[in-house]
């Protein structure tokens, strides 16, 4: 039987795993370099950095926002470089597997109000029977299509890459610099485009961020089986009230839990065809509290965490009502589901006031409907906040994707400037898919025009994303 391992005793041991010194037992490294002179810093010999590519816009962080950021760029005729860490693209709904989009209308459901790139990739799923109404998606297949924009598009794609450095001068930046297989490289470009979601390119560069001193915890999702039948065999049984229920010993701290279908058998005509894909299940109802995943070691710590507690959740299962058989768990996500971490001081910060009365902007770029919707920093709660009752939607301006003093970078994704309550409306994806598209078009129009991207002309940029085929209103 699995014990649960209080979280902060568990985090305890991480300094220990990290030294190979868990259990008694030690590294012969470790036993090497006991002796040896400490220093906190190494340094690093000059050299120079080949250039791998040359293009006009670089692209940093593959997410939906980043891609779309990308190929909106390249469909009006940027040479252009994506840079991902992963190895695929998609960032929170395929890594993370948050696979939910949400609505594309107004709240009375009558005016489309998200279009472009985000409906396109919707479209081009439901041809694969790859999502379902709500737009709940099959996170593998959107794996495939993202590909498929990328490179019909003519992208430069540089998968397993982190962003390193920036090479810039009084907010001009020409190269950045990355690391991967080959080594350490540059990709020299004329606008950049920051999709990290922590702001890592801005925050190097040296322009003005911050962080909330309490950031909205991450979560680790996972994928379940069986819970139908479970369900079936257990009347009453809840999967989010009984992974925080405190009679069962591997139950995690309590919070809050959501799940959703995975469209694994759309389109089969025989549902026996497929044993068991009409039982997969996405649940999000882990939290790790107190970490700032912007921090490499927090981020560790948050990774290792959330699995802890998935697993804890996979045993309460298996042992409470699977008879100690089976394996309810299906899959993990490659990353740990980010909410919060690093914001950019833009020129305009979004505010609550203005998402509740639905302000229009003469350079809105986005549109949505999604709630507020913040999450407890340090502790289980969930503070939800509806829009008033005769607001249709909320607008993002443009202004809040532009970094003060920056010469030739935006910002799009999580890190928009908005205060709390309103940057728990604005994050969810669908509505960094519109930034990440709008920050694409205006890279390419301060490409074209010769201006820094505090100047372009808005009225061009709204009037070309609608030839995009975005939703501009």
């Amino acid at each position: 039987m699995l014990k649960e391992l209080p979280r902060r005793d568990f985090l305890k041991t991480l300094p220990l795993a990290a030294t190979g010194t868990i259990a008694g037992v030690s590294t012969a490294a470790e036993s090497s370099l006991a002796d040896a002179p400490r220093s906190d810093t190494i340094r690093e010999p000059a050299r120079d950095v080949p250039v791998a590519y040359d293009c006009d816009v670089c692209v940093v962080g593959g997410s939906c926002t980043g891609v779309f950021a990308a190929v909106a760029a390249a469909r009006l005729g940027a040479r252009v470089a994506l840079v991902e860490l992963n190895g695929f693209f998609g960032g929170v709904a395929t890594a993370s597997l948050v696979n939910i989009w949400h609505s594309l209308k107004d709240r009375p459901g009558k005016q489309q109000i998200i279009a472009g790139l985000t409906t396109e990739v919707i479209d081009r799923l439901r041809r694969r029977d790859a999502v379902t109404g709500g737009y709940v998606l099959n996170t593998e297949v959107l794996k495939l299509e993202l590909d498929k924009l990328v490179v019909e598009a003519g992208v430069r794609p540089f998968l397993h890459t982190m962003f390193v450095a920036p090479v810039a001068e009084g907010g001009h930046l020409t190269a950045a610099i990355v690391e991967d297989k080959s080594g350490r490289r540059a990709i020299r470009a004329q606008q950049f485009v920051d999709a990290s979601g922590d702001a890592d390119v801005v925050a190097r560069m040296g322009l003005e961020v911050y962080r909330r001193k309490h950031v909205q915890p991450p979560t680790m999702c996972c994928i379940l089986r069986g819970l139908k039948s479970i369900a079936k065999a257990h009347p009453g049984f809840n999967v989010h009230r009984v992974i925080f229920d405190q009679q069962y010993e591997q139950a995690i701290a309590r919070g809050f839990a959501w799940s959703s279908q995975v469209p694994a058998d759309c389109g089969c005509p025989d549902e026996a065809a497929v044993p068991g894909v009409d039982d997969h299940r996405m649940l999000a109802g882990t939290r790790v509290f107190g970490v700032d995943c912007s921090d490499a070691d927090q981020l560790t710590q948050a990774e290792l965490e959330g699995r802890r507690q998935v697993d804890s959740i996979c045993e309460l299962l298996r042992e409470s009502f699977l008879g100690s058989r089976g394996v309810p768990l299906v899959s993990l996500p490659a990353k740990i589901g980010i909410r919060e971490t690093r914001h950019v001081c833009c020129l305009h910060q979004l505010s609550v006031e203005e998402l509740l009365t639905g302000k229009r902007f003469p350079d809105a770029i986005a549109n949505g409907t999604y709630r507020i919707d913040v999450h407890s920093a340090q502790k289980a709660g969930v503070k939800f906040r509806e829009l008033n009752k005769d607001v249709l939607f909320y607008q993002i301006p443009y202004a809040s994707l532009v970094p003060r003093g920056a010469k030739n970078v935006l910002i799009a994704g999580r890190s928009i400037d908005a205060d709390e309550q309103a940057f728990g409306a604005v994050r969810v994806m669908v509505n960094c898919n519109q930034m990440g598209q709008a920050a694409g078009v205006s890279a390419w129009l301060a490409l074209d025009s010769g201006a820094d991207v505090d100047a372009v002309d808005v009225q061009k940029l709204r009037e070309t994303l609608g030839n995009q085929g975005a939703a501009v209103i």
